[in-house]
């Protein structure tokens, strides 16, 4: 368990420096000797650990994904909690689900997500990594949601996983027409998202 211990920070250094690397090139780029001259970390730890330059890939993918959802999840989380009243919900809810949709920023999260799925399809492990992480995400969203149908505020109507689901498909959905050589507006978009909100959010 100590050596486990001491090999985790080392571990980490490696993937972060793939994860880097991913976010600038494609993974065909990726060289294991390269990683482990700016990381310092022994060319065979990082096989022992990893088995294989895929599985190394895999991994900081998967690190890659998890962070994406999380950090997501957690800005839902934290507008759901500090709302005291209906109001403060509806306004930070739209604002949010504005700077999802539109923000240059948020069109690079989207775009790097939908390619960690894409390359998820021709690989197993790397599938049934993320595919656990999507699920348990889900079900952290699901509770966010049942929160906000407690407290009256979301249509109780709906099924909370259901809600969950398609809050995802707002955060994510929009890749296939970032690609587009005609995307739709960014003030269309967010109209849209705002009527779609209003049949997900209980008004008073």
């Amino acid at each position: 368990m100590a050596k486990q211990n001491r090999s985790a920070p080392v571990m980490q250094a490696v993937l972060d420096a793939v994860g880097e690397r991913l976010m600038k090139a494609d993974e065909s780029l990726i060289r294991i000797p390269e990683i482990c001259e700016a990381t310092g970390v022994n060319y065979g730890s990082v096989y022992h650990h990893f088995g294989s330059r895929e599985g190394v890939i895999d991994a900081a993918y998967h690190q890659m994904f998890s962070k994406l959802a999380e950090e997501d999840i957690a800005t839902l989380q934290l507008v759901s909690v500090a709302a005291q009243t209906f109001e403060e919900y509806l306004v930070s809810m739209q604002a949010l689900i504005g700077t999802f949709a539109s923000s240059d920023e948020r069109r690079a999260r989207r775009a790097l997500r939908a390619r960690i799925v894409a390359a998820s399809m021709m690989r197993p492990e790397l599938r049934e990594l993320i595919g656990e992480t999507q699920s348990r995400l889900t079900i952290e969203l699901r509770t966010i949601v049942e929160y906000g149908q407690q407290r009256e505020w979301l249509n109780r109507d709906l099924s909370a996983h259901a809600v969950a689901v398609l809050i995802q498909v707002l955060l994510v959905g929009r890749t296939l027409d970032d690609v587009s050589t005609t995307p739709i507006d960014n003030a269309q978009w967010e109209i849209s998202m705002a009527t779609l909100l209003g049949v997900i959010i209980a008004r008073p």
